[in-house]
């Protein structure tokens, strides 16, 4: 059971620092809309979701499922940034002109994902290795979209395989006026292993043109209190597997004084917090139902979720390997019920971290 009056003091205290915006990072598979129409309904502190990155290419045209996904119907109630995956100019803007037709705003170009399925083919973290493509495609595509009144953000590394890559990355970055600059200090070649480069951000934030955005391993409160001491100037993170492995994180680090009460009743571990947890599992739950056939593919896109969202309980290894093993929707049920209502919760729940 939570503790309340330390909770209280570390609430009190981080209402000191300076207000922080909460960005949901795009995570394939799972930050989808039907996801974040729930999660949006359920828990509070989202300045923006970004979603799921868009690949456009020469066929021009989108597939169903991306359509679905930013259909702004589909949206509603919350500020989208859709996120494009390319190394053409050409594309992106087609994407982009297609996007701001449909009411959007401003767009975020992925330079940010590692994997071995997107890397060789120079998009994601691959189009940092080509920097002078990478400058001739940012000259091209800033230079098109301020016609229409549209802005661009970048969710970036630091480099492909060297530290020392990202001053010629940052150089390039502030010849361009950017609405974000999104800094995921790991090198393509970390994945998500090793420590963020902290001293990296630190020169990018002193030399940056542009505003900054922090994003990796700030999984719990510590975390973030840790990260505002260092960076106090930095007003804005972005959070991914933080918040779905505790879902009233961005709660935790929004919430003024005046909200206490709310937030004390939502703690971990109270019946507040379980009937909020129950009640967003079963929207989601019922979501995929309607837009996924079969409970064989609504089950495995719930057992995604439930790999981060395991973190929050505590010595509940046995239920947790049941929902990994259940074959059929009411065994299912019967073994999340069990586990939100009267499963052991953390009192600090946290994915891990650093402090």
């Amino acid at each position: 059971m939570i503790n309340l009056i330390n909770c209280k003091k570390r609430i009190m205290e981080g209402t000191e620092s300076k207000d922080m915006k909460i960005h949901f990072a795009p995570m394939e598979g799972i930050t989808g809309h039907v996801f974040r129409r729930a999660y949006s309904r359920h828990f509070s502190g989202i300045s923006e979701y970004y979603s799921p990155f868009l690949t456009p290419n020469q066929t021009r045209k989108l597939t169903s499922r991306e359509m679905e996904d930013v259909r702004p119907e589909n949206n509603q109630g919350i500020r989208l940034i859709p996120q494009i995956l390319t190394n053409q100019a050409e594309d992106f803007l087609w994407a982009a002109r297609k996007l701001n037709e449909m009411g959007y705003d401003t767009v975020n170009l992925n330079l940010g994902c590692p994997s071995a399925t997107v890397v060789p083919k120079r998009r994601g973290a691959g189009f940092l290795g080509i920097p002078e493509e990478l400058d001739r495609f940012f000259e091209r595509v800033s230079r098109e979209l301020e016609t229409y009144s549209m802005g661009l953000s970048v969710k970036t590394r630091i480099g492909m395989e060297e530290p020392e890559e990202f001053s010629t990355l940052l150089s390039i970055y502030n010849r361009y006026p950017l609405k974000k600059l999104i800094i995921h200090p790991r090198l393509q070649t970390d994945y998500y292993k090793n420590h963020p480069n902290l001293e990296v951000f630190a020169s990018a934030v002193a030399s940056s043109e542009n505003p900054v955005c922090y994003n990796g391993d700030i999984f719990s409160v510590e975390n973030a209190e840790s990260f505002q001491k260092r960076f106090p100037g930095v007003g804005e993170i972005m959070l991914g597997r933080g918040l779905l492995s505790n879902p009233f994180l961005a709660e935790a680090l929004t919430q003024k004084g005046e909200d206490l009460p709310q937030v004390l009743g939502n703690v971990p571990g109270s019946r507040a917090c379980r009937q909020r947890l129950a009640a967003f599992h079963g929207e989601l739950l019922e979501g995929y139902g309607r837009v996924m056939s079969g409970d064989r593919n609504v089950l495995f896109k719930m057992k995604e979720l439930w790999a981060y969202l395991g973190f929050l309980f505590e010595g509940e290894e046995k239920l947790l390997k049941k929902i990994k093993k259940a074959q059929k929707m009411a065994d299912y049920q019967a073994v999340t019920e069990e586990l939100i209502w009267n499963g052991a919760m953390k009192e600090h729940p946290s994915f891990g971290g650093w402090k």
